[in-house]
């Protein structure tokens, strides 16, 4: 399943978890690494297959899935 045109979903390849389309470089390993501070060139010297598209496809992944998440309000 493509979820952005850039990232995808394959439960045969990473466990099912969402990754770079035709890598195996997981969103949550990027992610990681944009919390960490890394910059993308930081990040595309560490995997040079990637672009800065690549990695704003992981920041626009993140916020979609945020924003589609339901919160359950506790009174």
């Amino acid at each position: 399943m493509v979820i952005e045109e850039r990232i995808e979903i394959d439960p045969d390849i990473c466990h099912g978890k969402p990754r770079i389309k035709g890598t195996r470089i997981m969103i949550s390993i990027l992610l990681e690494w944009l919390e960490a501070g890394k910059t993308f060139e930081e990040i595309m010297n560490a995997y040079p297959e990637l672009t800065t598209d690549d990695i704003s496809a992981v920041i626009r992944y993140a916020r979609k899935v945020i924003e589609d998440e339901r919160i359950a309000h506790i009174s």
